[in-house]
């Protein structure tokens, strides 16, 4: 007989379709029949959706009506924080500082930072390291790459200097507790996330760009499952109480940058990509400093050969969970559009048809994902209108996985779906979209979720976040991280992540 844990992780990854009881300890329903397309092999739970994965998949961390929370937390000091006060202690200079002193090579936070723009310029640029034409990254996977972009140009300056003046300098615009991504087997306690914009971005539509790190945090006592992460969710919920935002800036730059007692800081290289044993995070771009908008993602990895001088590089990579536009197109020539549209993406049907904005999601073959995301094209990233309106076959799989698992939505609702889960999508494509099912996607600031705008909060200005954080995404994320802090494991208590593999003792 499988655990209850087991059964909520088959849920989740699809694998069957299981109806999971709301009690504590009962069995779970079988289905008559199982969907005709299985998921593919490589799956596995960091492959999800990078905004939705972890123990935020799990419905069960969601009360289902009222609770007599004894723990609750304020967003905005413990989920979401954007305040000025607060970030003032987050300068750009010295994250990128600590970045080179935790990678141990011999460079500087300038050239660091001119090597990553170079990846936006042709060869040769400054010779040192991979351009938008290097082979692997133009075109990558056979989807548009832009190159050059104008961002590129950044290459050239120093953002470093007259820090409150210099329109090429980068302002912090938010820190963001993801506890909500931390994984279900406790291998990791989730994301710590710090955005920052072009400053010129505040006077200048046209001269826009925000960079967001996405540090995963490793669990350092794994054996304890997501017990071992308490320390953090107990920190993140005690800024709550703390109403003296400079207090709470001090206890954060900690945390980002020393460590909790028995945890590595937030801000190293191993977090952002250089990590080749576990989950590691990444950084992600929203490029505004020409057409079209356009989201990137990249990893920082140290490299060292023999003979040569380790050195730090930033290096363009796959957008996840953003599979090249044409492949929906049923006329596709794409060399994997048949396996996608055969396979590939039927097999995410069940899990797009869930019917909860914070909890439908899917998996994409990183063989599918597009180098960027294009948020202004009507063609290249945008989903519905290259899955057009058309009978084709790709339409026909998608409904027979629909009419396999009992489901009212049409294959034109999966495939708007699938576009609000893409970077273009969550961020512009998808703003206030009939999903389905009663269901109409959000609305971000047109492109950016936090922005360089402020406006005023308790603790003076803080910068902006979009409708969609504040009415649909933080008040789910709290959700999860408050069931959290109000269970622990043993205790009696039927907790979602309890089993014999997270904890002492199962529910």
């Amino acid at each position: 007989m499988k655990t209850q844990h087991e059964r909520r992780w088959l849920a989740l990854l699809g694998a069957t379709a299981l109806t999971l009881s709301s009690g504590c300890g009962t069995e779970a329903m079988e289905p008559a029949a199982p969907a005709p397309v299985t998921a593919p092999a490589d799956e596995t739970e960091e492959s999800l959706n990078p905004e939705r994965r972890g123990i935020g998949a799990l419905p069960e961390m969601v009360p289902s009506g009222p609770t007599a929370s004894v723990v609750t937390v304020d967003p905005r000091r413990s989920l979401v924080v954007t305040d000025q006060a607060v970030l003032s202690g987050f300068s750009f200079s010295l994250l990128m500082s600590e970045l080179v002193a935790s990678s141990g090579v011999a460079t500087t936070e300038l050239d660091l930072f001119h090597q990553w723009w170079d990846t936006a310029r042709p060869s040769p640029g400054l010779g040192v390291g991979a351009h938008c034409d290097t082979t692997g990254i133009a075109n990558m996977n056979g989807f548009p790459y832009t190159c050059p972009r104008k961002e590129g140009d950044q290459a050239l300056v120093d953002p470093f200097v007259n820090p409150t003046s210099n329109p090429s300098a980068y302002i912090p615009i938010g820190l963001f507790n993801r506890f909500d991504l931390a994984s279900t087997r406790g291998t990791n306690c989730g994301e710590y996330r710090i955005a920052y914009a072009k400053r010129s971005g505040q006077t200048n539509g046209a001269d826009r760009n925000l960079v967001i790190f996405e540090a995963v945090l490793p669990n350092p006592t794994p054996s304890k499952g997501l017990e071992g992460c308490r320390p953090v969710a107990n920190f993140w919920a005690d800024l709550t109480n703390d109403a003296d935002p400079i207090s709470r800036a001090s206890k954060l730059r900690t945390f980002y940058f020393i460590g909790l007692p028995g945890f590595m800081p937030v801000v190293h290289i191993d977090n952002y990509g250089n990590r080749t044993t576990d989950a590691t995070g990444q950084i992600r771009s929203n490029q505004f400093m020409q057409s079209n908008w356009t989201l990137r993602e990249f990893k920082l990895r140290k490299e060292c050969r023999s003979l040569s001088p380790c050195t730090l590089r930033f290096l363009p990579v796959t957008v996840k969970t953003n599979p090249g536009g044409t492949l929906f197109n049923p006329a596709s020539a794409h060399p994997e559009a048949a396996n996608f549209q055969n396979s590939s993406f039927p097999a995410q049907v069940s899990r797009l048809a869930v019917n909860d904005l914070n909890t439908f999601t899917m998996f994409t073959s990183d063989l599918h994902n597009s180098g960027q995301s294009d948020a202004q094209s009507s063609t290249e990233n945008h989903y519905v209108n290259q899955f057009g309106v058309a009978a084709s076959t790709f339409r026909t799989n998608i409904q027979t996985q629909l009419t396999a698992i009992g489901s009212t939505l049409t294959p034109d609702n999966i495939v708007a779906r699938a576009q609000a889960q893409s970077c273009a999508g969550c961020h512009q494509l998808s703003n206030n979209a009939n999903l389905g099912g009663g269901l109409i996607w959000p609305s971000s600031q047109r492109f950016t979720h936090v922005s360089e705008s402020t406006e005023t909060g308790p603790d003076g200005l803080r910068h902006r976040i979009s409708p969609a954080l504040t009415n649909v995404f933080i008040p789910h994320r709290k959700a999860v991280f408050e069931t959290f802090l109000n269970a622990a494991c043993g205790d009696g208590v039927c907790n979602p992540w309890e089993s014999t593999s997270f904890c002492p003792a199962d529910c």
